[in-house]
Order: C-alpha cells, then sequence, then structure tokens
C-alpha cells in the first residue's frame, strides 16, 4: 500500500516523463532539420513550442517537487520493468514500470502536447 497521495504521486510521475517526451523531441527536432522538407520552419516552430510549454510545465513540477520534499530516482532498468525510488516526506517507496507503460504514457502526452492541448480543455 503506497503512502502517497494520487495528486502527488501524478506530480511525481511527470518528473519521469517530461525529460523522457522533451528526448524525444530533440531528437525529432534534428530530424527535421537535417530532412529535406520544402518548408521545414513551422515544424521546426511546432517542436520548439511545444518544448517550451513542457520546460514550462517540468519547471513547475520540480518547483513543487521541491517545496513538498518529493524527490524521484530511477534505481533499476532491465528489458522488462524500469524501477524508481520514490522518496515522499521521508518514507521511501519502490515503483516499478513496466516499459511498455512508460513508452505508451509519453507517447500519450506527446499527443497531448503536440495538438490535443489545442481541442482539449482538461489536462493530461
Amino acid at each position: 500500500m503506497t503512502r502517497i497521495p494520487e495528486g502527488d504521486r501524478n506530480i511525481m510521475e511527470k518528473a519521469i516523463y517530461l525529460p523522457m517526451v522533451l528526448t524525444i523531441l530533440n531528437r525529432d527536432l534534428e530530424i527535421v532539420n537535417c530532412s529535406p522538407f520544402k518548408l521545414k520552419q513551422p515544424y521546426l516552430e511546432l517542436i520548439e513550442e511545444t518544448m517550451k510549454i513542457i520546460q514550462k510545465e517540468l519547471k513547475e513540477v520540480k518547483y513543487y517537487m521541491r517545496q513538498q520534499k518529493l524527490k524521484v530516482e530511477q534505481i533499476s532498468h532491465d528489458d522488462a520493468f524500469t524501477g524508481f525510488l520514490f522518496l515522499y516526506k521521508g518514507y521511501e517507496e519502490q515503483h516499478n514500470y513496466f516499459n511498455p507503460r512508460i513508452r505508451n504514457k509519453v507517447q500519450e502526452l506527446l499527443s497531448f502536447y503536440l495538438y490535443k492541448r489545442f481541442a482539449s480543455p482538461s489536462k493530461i
């Protein structure tokens, strides 16, 4: 049983997922820069603006975590699972995440930040 409230756990999971989304967007930015698109500027602007939004949200997540004394550290990684240590106000909990679940969540966040955030008033 976890002692971490759902809201704080969601914030801590964002601290895991958002850097991954930024890594993917950085790679995509490099690919678009090197690609033979005739008009690549709109794609570059879309990726760069999306990265700015994510960086701003990640900054807010880190600030909240610092204020609430929360911390997340990756402690293990294999082909199937990635383990994280959640430090919550003096308590330690280990959580294992199935790697395809991480990939699906990062893909969901990427879709949200690239286009779904414009259509949907709710946040993920």
